[in-house]
């Protein structure tokens, strides 16, 4: 750690001070020898596990084979490949094409420039509390100030954000059914208010916010959201790079939550933990820019392809959709009793194996409890387990496992887990009666 301090630069965060020896499946063993169960996944990337043994192999292979040529001199049947498995998966009307990319902020970056060149507008809405990357670009689209936006400013023009659909935390003091889904509905006012519907070439969106706080909108949001965009010629991004490749129990979130969009963005779990990005849309719209306006250097690597052909075989033959199902069940049903037990516990929520604790100080004041959140995952990562936190206001545990972890080594995890809330809520306790 004194290493890394006087050579890294401060601005790189880390969420535990934890130096990785080698990992396995769901589990990562220190330099120091020390074992911990991963529910972090590198912030959502190893839904196949560390070190899938398919991709493991791929890769060997094309170490053999080539490393680099750039896809814009030399071309390789991997890339093409690869997009053609995406045309075949991701959940878009008609017939489709694909851009392979390096980073999801990347991908966000490319969508945005593809539905501005093709619709020939200029303005981008996107919500409150969503996280689309680092990038220019794509931290215009970000809501989170620190420690995201503040200081980097200025950022690019055009951009509007407009209030999610965060039903424990409403924008609008509505309550959820009786709203009906007013923050979707209220798109269309936006038009009158703030940017005109003709000049929206496009409207970016998690399915369920990742950075966010993993909030899951009412099956109502999308679809309603979706009606407007079609009324009014105005594109819908999904930006599946957290919620993607069975994250959520379906290979997209949009899937499953009635979500029709016209390009999607997707990254981290694509590779099993190599670098890419990807763009896939209708075909009409991902062919408007010409010859030479999209690509990189090193977008669809051939070691990040050779993985990507991995992984999407391992999430087929290992049912992994249908894993994330049953471990989000088996996490909601434990969780659902410690919601009842403490105070701390605002709400428990997620899609399939995307699931969060976003813990407060009172369920009745709903105050976010970011210091006990940090509490609790420090808690963990000293016991065995790696957690992250999220939200606007760092009050949320969020749960990234591999989707291969076994029964026992989840269990276990829940149980270091209560453990943490535990300790964090008798402290609270014992302070308040003092207080008192």
């Amino acid at each position: 750690m004194k290493r890394r301090n006087e050579s890294v630069a401060v601005g790189v965060f880390h969420a535990t001070p934890v130096f990785v020896s080698k990992s396995e499946g769901a589990v990562v063993e220190d330099v120091d020898g020390n074992h911990f169960i991963d529910l972090a996944g590198g912030i959502g990337c190893l839904n196949t596990g560390h070190r899938a043994p398919a991709v493991i192999d791929a890769l060997r292979k094309q170490l053999d084979r080539f490393l680099h040529t750039s896809i814009n001199v030399l071309p390789y049947e991997s890339y093409v490949a690869v997009c053609e498995k995406l045309n075949a998966i991701v959940p878009v009307q008609g017939p489709k094409k694909t851009v392979l990319l390096n980073t999801g902020a990347e991908a966000i970056e490319n969508a945005i420039k593809i539905a501005r060149f093709y619709t020939k507008r200029p303005a981008i809405i996107c919500f409150e509390d969503a996280f689309h990357g680092r990038t220019y670009m794509a931290m215009a689209t970000t809501s989170k100030t620190h420690p995201y936006k503040a200081g980097f400013e200025p950022f690019p023009g055009d951009v509007y954000r407009i209030p999610y659909a965060y039903c424990y935390r409403c924008s609008y003091s509505l309550k959820y059914p009786s709203c009906d889904v007013y923050c979707a509905r209220h798109l269309e006012d936006t038009f009158k208010r703030v940017v005109a519907a003709e000049s929206v070439a496009a409207i970016v969106v998690e399915p369920i916010l990742g950075e966010g706080g993993f909030v899951t909108p009412p099956p109502e949001f999308y679809p309603t959201i979706g009606s407007i965009c079609r009324k009014y010629g105005i594109l819908l991004i999904a930006d599946e790079v957290q919620t993607g490749f069975g994250r959520t129990g379906a290979m997209f979130a949009s899937e499953r939550l009635g979500l029709a969009p016209d390009l999607v963005t997707m990254a981290k779990s694509l590779t099993g933990g190599l670098p890419m990005g990807a763009v896939t849309g209708r075909a009409e719209i991902m062919d408007a820019p010409g010859v030479g306006q999209l690509g990189g250097t090193f977008g669809g690597n051939p070691m990040a392809c050779a993985a990507a052909l991995a992984v999407l075989e391992t999430l087929d033959k290992e049912s992994l959709c249908e894993r994330a199902n049953f471990l989000g069940d088996r996490f909601r049903k434990r969780a659902a009793k410690w919601q009842e037990q403490w105070e701390l516990i605002g709400e428990v929520r997620g899609l399939g194996a995307m699931q969060a604790l976003e813990l407060v100080r009172s369920k009745a004041t709903r105050e976010p409890a970011d210091q006990e959140t940090k509490e609790i995952s420090q808690y963990c990562y000293e016991h065995g387990l790696i957690t992250i936190t999220a939200g606007s206001y760092s009050n949320v545990i969020r749960l990234l496992m591999p989707l291969v972890i076994s029964d026992a080594q989840m269990d276990e995890a829940m149980d270091i887990l209560e453990s943490a809330l535990v300790q964090v809520a008798d402290k609270k306790r014992e302070l308040t009666a003092q207080l008192s």
